[in-house]
């Protein structure tokens, strides 16, 4: 018998903890946890849940996903819920958000910068929860 996927609401505890399993799971991340390290901090307000922050830790302790936020914290993004699903979903660029202000940084924009292969990684990972989420 086909196991049926089990859908989570975007930026609920289910799908923070089905990320947090993902990252935890995933090698390429930690293969990047040698070479990179970087500390993320999202924030998400007027969602259904209320204020929602989650983050992304890596570093040589290996990579981390959870609610709340880095510690440290090295970089922030900030947004509204509409923005979030928007570039959730694929309906906005999010280079286009941040030009536009929808989305906020702040923090080591260089970090960022050199840090991309995290964030390459991170998308594969997402792209996989990506397809059991609900945004309602």
């Amino acid at each position: 018998m086909d196991e049926v996927a089990v859908t989570v609401r975007y930026l609920s505890l289910d799908w923070i903890d089905a990320l947090k399993a993902e990252v935890a799971e995933n090698a390429t991340l930690a293969a990047l946890c040698e070479e990179h390290q970087i500390g993320v901090t999202q924030v998400v307000t007027d969602s259904p849940e209320g204020l929602v922050i989650y983050h992304l830790q890596v570093g040589p302790e290996g990579a981390t996903f959870g609610a709340g936020p880095a510690e440290p914290e090295d970089v922030k993004f900030e947004q509204d819920w509409t923005t979030a699903v928007a570039v959730a979903t694929g309906q906005l660029n999010p280079q286009a958000a941040f030009l536009s202000g929808n989305i906020r940084l702040t923090g080591d924009q260089q970090l960022l910068m050199s840090t991309r292969p995290v964030f390459a990684a991170l998308d594969q990972v997402f792209s996989t929860v990506r397809l059991r989420t609900r945004y309602e």
